[in-house]
């Protein structure tokens, strides 16, 4: 991590409540310029619902989101998505009736640069070969992996500042989430900015700079990545150990 890197995403005393439960109570964490960042935790520990409030598709009762050095409070999912914030939602909500290449040019919508929009279509495919092969197949025909796939290339085309992958592997098979995290590091490595949650936290600290571990709706613990999975309690806890 580069400690003079901006800090692209700030999260202070963050509290939401989602469905008449305090989900998150009070959180704070950040993500620099260039840094892939891991949350992990178990199910239910308050991850997806802070992804929720950051892109803007959730309120929070308390504390503060910034990006960019900005609030985000009152601020739409749209616009966030305008101000280069993407993200690869649990379950990933491909268009299933449109093709792969319709799905992909989705992502574009906020942009009118054709030619531009043209050459970063050829750079998903360069990603995802498997994509470029079944181009125009209907996403709702594809299976899991494809379609994390797909999800993860229509982000990736309205050139977003930050990615957020909402559990990227979670049921997916096991050479599929191989790729699913090779294709994660590929990016990261492009330069984007990535905030990664995941229950697979082996996998996630394994390609992350640093990581943050959720429970029960508070952060418990942080550190380098690499700290994080020789640390006894975190590998009691998430890596079965």
């Amino acid at each position: 991590m580069n400690p003079a890197a901006e800090v692209l995403l700030k999260v202070s005393g963050l509290k939401v409540a989602y469905g008449g439960i305090q989900a998150v109570k009070g959180i704070d964490f950040e993500v620099r310029e260039g840094e892939l960042v891991s949350l992990i935790g178990s199910n239910g520990a308050g991850k997806t619902t802070t992804m929720k409030a950051i892109t803007g598709l959730l309120g929070f009762t308390a504390g503060d989101i910034q990006y960019l050095g900005r609030s985000i409070k009152g601020r739409g999912a749209w616009d966030m998505v305008r101000a280069g914030l993407a993200m690869v939602p649990e379950g990933r909500g491909v268009f299933t009736r449109m093709s792969i290449t319709e799905n992909l040019q989705m992502g574009a919508h906020i942009r009118d640069d054709r030619a531009e929009i043209a050459h970063d279509l050829e750079k998903v495919f360069a990603i995802f070969p498997r994509l470029k092969e079944r181009r125009t197949q209907l996403a709702g025909t594809m299976s899991g992996g494809e379609q994390q796939m797909l999800a993860m290339g229509r982000a990736l085309m309205s050139r977003p500042k930050v990615l957020l992958l909402d559990e990227p592997s979670m049921g997916l098979s096991p050479i599929m989430v191989d790729k699913i995290f090779e294709v994660v590091r590929e990016v990261h490595g492009q330069g984007v900015t990535v905030l990664l949650v995941e229950q697979n936290a082996s996998r996630a600290l394994q390609i992350a700079d640093r990581g943050y571990v959720m429970e029960s709706g508070v952060i418990t613990m942080s550190g380098p990545a690499r700290q994080m999975l020789d640390d006894p309690k975190v590998r009691a806890a998430y890596l079965g150990e």
